[in-house]
């Protein structure tokens, strides 16, 4: 019982930890964008 509890707490914080990375990933991904934007809107 407390390797099946171990073992699933083990695996929830991976899914937690890689969770975030997605969502930190994601932001950069869209301040890029946002930053893109910017640049074209001041050439004109």
């Amino acid at each position: 019982m407390k390797r099946l509890l171990l073992v699933t707490g083990a695996l929830m914080l991976a899914l937690a930890c890689s969770g975030c990375n997605t969502v930190h990933g994601m932001g950069q991904d869209l301040q890029k964008a946002g930053e893109k934007i910017q640049d074209a809107t001041k050439k004109k």
